[in-house]
């Protein structure tokens, strides 16, 4: 889509329509975008004649524009003024019922209003208000700097997107958009506001955005945005771990991360901050049908999101880990690859590998110690059912394979089931029914054994009872025997087990 003539003017009311190509697309998102305001606005109205009794300009800014204009509205309010934090604290601060400035060093004070001020039902509305600033990275440093502006449009223009280049001055409800962010909100296009190089130099975060919005909005890339952060990749490495993994994990937990994770790929952003999912592409997967182990990643992604439950479900819907598996699971491929005679390729014990690589990456990318150690768990089990379809697996088999699991069990069985991707009918028909058939001796085993909890027939306190002992070392070795016990053969009842355990004193001491 053009854009709109250059003279058009920058400030414009939010409800009459503009000039310009397309304008039945442009006029829907305006009425989504009067529908959204009409539910934001009372409270940011409020604020805004605040800000100007006391002499200062108020405007919305960035995502909830954006929003507003798809038709979601949204209680986490940004706005932005020429009023320095110190000028904005005291206005913000009589406007809500809590605040805030542990951004102030950024420019930003924060407010809260709590629920019930628009009625019943209502929920608490957050503010963040932002002095007009430009950002600009040292070279030589992670950390941004952050310099004070003095107009709404040079604070629109150092923003990352056109689509979030957009604001709406309050009181007045006035639209500006100097740089047509709703033309290209209505293309679905992601273009940067000034020359895409000089905004991702400026920050380079930026294209980690890029990737995320794709895979967010489901917008494409502007070709020269595309271009740019080709030339410009290795320059991510500038930026915090911290920030690269809140941008990744935004992306994952997106509509569409598949998207964004090919931007990653294909513009060589993930050499840089996830290079165990590009090297997946040399590989060919063990089913020999897919191109690479990489696109069969992409597809055991999808199909693990689409197995994701709602809320009340036992995988709720976007789940992290079970995305972080999915895309990692495979990951050791590339470092246990082996050529075989007549042809064949092997990739022998790459789930082993393939945690270990995934608990490093993770850590580098400072994820928090659970997560690391679910993904790479998940990573690690995500081979165990193969086998199961060729051959009887027992009673004791199954509570392994359940008490391994732990809490993880329902993920394990989306990411396995998941992990099927052959175009053989057949065999991908095998293999649902016997996953069916385990999940349901793991169902009968759960109701008459209590699997989530195994535990041996006797506790510390009866083994030293009936072995009459002290605690020690011997009662840990005791405990671990009546477990694999318990594991093998099922429950013993406490009289069993005092026959067991003390048979296994026996032999110990002889």
């Amino acid at each position: 889509m053009p854009a709109e003539p250059t003279d058009a003017p920058t400030d414009r009311p939010v409800g009459p329509p503009v000039d310009g190509p397309d304008p039945a697309a442009v006029q829907q998102l305006r009425r989504r975008a009067l529908e959204s305001l009409a539910v934001m606005a009372p409270d940011a109205i409020d604020l805004g004649q605040r800000f100007r009794a006391a002499g200062y300009d108020l405007a919305l800014v960035g995502g909830p524009v954006r929003d507003a204009f798809l038709g979601r509205a949204s209680n986490d309010l940004d706005l932005t003024t020429p009023a320095t934090p110190d000028e904005a604290e005291p206005i913000i601060a009589a406007w809500g019922d809590a605040h805030w400035d542990i951004g102030r060093e950024f420019g930003t004070v924060g407010a809260r209003r709590f629920a019930g001020r628009r009625g019943p039902g209502s929920q608490d509305v957050v503010v963040e208000v932002t002095t007009y600033r430009t950002d600009a990275y040292d070279p030589t440093s992670r950390k941004p700097l952050v310099e004070f502006g003095d107009t709404l449009e040079g604070d629109l223009s150092r923003r990352d997107f056109t689509v979030n280049a957009m604001a709406v001055r309050v009181p007045d409800l006035v639209f500006v958009d100097p740089f047509d962010g709703l033309a290209d909100l209505a293309a679905g296009v992601l273009r940067t506001p000034i020359d895409p190089r000089r905004s991702f130099d400026d920050d380079p975060l930026r294209m980690m955005r890029a990737a995320r919005f794709v895979a967010q909005l489901g917008f494409r890339l502007d070709d020269d945005a595309r271009a740019a952060i080709v030339d410009m990749a290795p320059r991510i490495e500038i930026v915090s771990a911290e920030r690269v993994r809140d941008e990744l994990t935004k992306l994952l937990l997106s509509p569409h991360p598949r998207a964004g994770l090919e931007v990653l790929v294909e513009t060589g952003l993930a050499d840089h901050v996830l290079p165990e999912l590009p090297a997946l592409r040399l590989e060919i997967d063990e089913h020999h049908r897919h191109k690479d182990v990489y696109q069969h990643t992409l597809m055991v992604l999808e199909k693990a999101i689409a197995l994701e439950t709602g809320p009340d479900g036992e995988v709720p819907g976007p789940d992290l880990v079970l995305r972080l598996a999915a895309l990692l699971h495979d990951i050791g491929k590339p470092r246990t690859r082996r050529f075989e005679e007549g042809g064949g390729v092997s990739f022998h014990h790459h789930e082993v590998v393939g945690a270990k690589l995934a608990s490093k990456r993770l850590k580098a990318l400072r994820f928090d110690k659970q997560t690391v150690n679910d993904v790479a768990r998940l990573t690690e089990l995500h081979l165990r059912f193969h086998g199961y379809g060729e051959g009887e697996w027992t009673d004791s088999a199954v509570r392994r394979y359940v008490t391994d699991a732990g809490p993880l069990l329902e993920r394990l069985h989306r990411l396995t089931r998941s992990d099927s991707t052959t175009r053989n009918q057949r065999k991908a028909a095998r293999l649902k029914a016997a996953y069916d058939d385990l999940e349901r001796r793991i169902a009968t085993l759960r109701e008459a054994e209590e699997l989530a909890s195994i535990r041996p027939d006797l506790d510390g306190t009866q083994i030293m009872q009936v072995l009459g002992i002290g605690p020690g070392r011997d009662v840990g070795e005791a405990y671990r025997y009546l477990l694999e016990e318990r594991m093998e053969h099922g429950p013993l009842g406490e009289d069993r087990a005092r026959e067991v355990l003390l048979e296994w004193w026996a032999q110990r001491g002889a």
